[in-house]
């Protein structure tokens, strides 16, 4: 066995299996001949130890506290960059030059508008319907208006597909919350940014004029490149699962949607802030923390820690800093905030939270965040969804383009019954 291999002793056979080198992060072993070899499966629920793909978008290092898109550090995009710039990146691989920049921005603006009958399509919803059950059917219906734009094979139908959904999704998402608010739908305009357009899509009202706050805008173009990608979650793993089965893209989305839609995954900001309304005020957050220190209750405290992150989350830092930005802004006063203050105070001195390494991540500061603006909590996670396409797209894009890839077909360990004889029903 030579240094790039690892050895796996199955009973009384022994493989070799190769030892995979990425440019940075954890080496893997290949099994990809253990059952071959071997007659065995691997088991791991969660596949939180199995590397299902071969990416260059998104590095994640938990312990350390690191987030680099295409090598690139979140915070330096997030301080310095726009969304779309880091759209571009993401899908293309690199920074643009002044000159691609401005014709990606003219292509995203131009395809922001979505077919008029869509506009029917949502009268079928009932208006209490939750923006996310609209956002998964209206994102799916796009592959019925748009059929020029669904042969993956065609890497320039790709591209096509790709410029339509980071342009669109932002009006079904401004639409689904005007829908649900029963106020009449905004068009998109061609002379604002890509953050400022949904603002006012999502804001704006026909009998007056809207102006955009720039720290509004700025703040929640922020929150659209801290969301962009983050490697091989939940909902991009469906679509890379959805994809591989050769589906159009639109739909790959859609399930996209449907995974985010989660407490566990993009609703965990949302879960922050009906935590936040338990809590009540910041007398009563002694009694919650002594609820979240003791094993025995069940009680947690949402938005602390993080599956992937056991430093600081490199989000969170940012978002911090953007929530009090909003805040100075405009002056809010609510008591919700006053008690997410007081605990994350409380929480960045607490020794068990330290130990722990329960620091507050991005979804504690993304919802206060989003509520201050004004945004219920039902368009959070479709906030989320917006900010997450170009990174489903850009992952979907390049599995399709991966010689190597593969239908996802996941094994299982059985432990039903064994086969058994048929009774027919005169004889039970």
């Amino acid at each position: 066995m030579t240094k790039n291999e690892a050895s796996f002793q199955a009973g009384d056979k022994s493989v070799s299996l190769p030892i995979m080198e990425g440019t940075i992060g954890p080496s893997v072993a290949d099994i990809r001949k253990l059952y071959n070899d071997t007659g065995m499966f691997t088991y791991d629920p969660g596949f939180t130890s199995t590397a299902s793909c071969e990416s260059k978008i998104t590095y994640i290092d938990g312990d350390e506290g690191v987030l680099l898109y295409r090598g690139y550090p979140i915070d330096q995009l997030a301080e310095h960059g726009d969304f779309l710039e880091t759209c571009y990146l993401l899908l293309y691989g690199e920074l643009p030059t002044a000159t691609q920049k401005a014709d990606f921005d003219y292509r995203i603006t131009r395809h922001t508008m979505v077919h008029e009958q869509m506009a029917r399509f949502f009268q079928g919803f009932r208006r209490d319907a939750h923006p996310m059950a609209v956002m998964v059917a209206s994102v799916g219906a796009l592959s019925a208006f748009y059929h020029d734009s669904t042969n993956i094979a065609d890497p320039v139908e790709r591209m096509v597909a790709s410029t339509r959904m980071i342009a669109k999704i932002p009006t079904l998402a401004a639409m689904a919350y005007k829908y649900s608010i029963g106020q009449p739908f905004v068009y998109p305009k061609n002379d604002l940014d890509y953050t400022s357009n949904f603002l006012r899509m999502c804001f704006a009202v026909p009998c007056e004029e809207y102006k955009v706050n720039p720290v509004m805008s700025r703040a929640l173009d922020r929150f659209f490149i801290l969301h962009a990608d983050h490697e091989q979650n939940a909902s991009t793993s469906t679509v890379r699962l959805a994809g591989s089965s050769g589906a159009n893209p639109f739909a790959c989305v859609a399930a996209g949607i449907a995974s985010l839609w989660g407490p566990a995954h993009g609703g965990a900001n949302e879960a922050v802030l009906k935590m936040l309304a338990e809590i009540g005020t910041p007398e009563r957050i002694p009694i919650y923390v002594a609820k979240a220190k003791d094993k025995n209750d069940p009680f947690r405290l949402m938005g602390f820690g993080h599956r992937v992150y056991k430093n600081y989350d490199p989000r969170a830092k940012i978002m911090q800093r953007t929530t009090r930005e909003v805040l100075a802004e405009l002056g809010v006063k609510d008591d919700l905030l006053d008690v997410a203050i007081e605990l994350e105070r409380i929480a960045l001195h607490d020794e068990y939270f330290i130990e722990k390494k329960l620091y507050p991540n991005i979804d504690f500061y993304s919802g206060i965040t989003l509520k201050a603006m004004g945004l219920p909590t039902t368009m959070f996670t479709v906030l989320f969804a917006v900010a997450r396409t170009v990174g489903w797209i850009a992952q979907w894009k390049e599995m399709i383009e991966d010689p190597g890839s593969k239908i996802g077909r996941p094994r299982q360990l059985y432990t039903g019954e064994k086969q058994r004889d048929y009774l027919p029903m005169s004889k039970r």
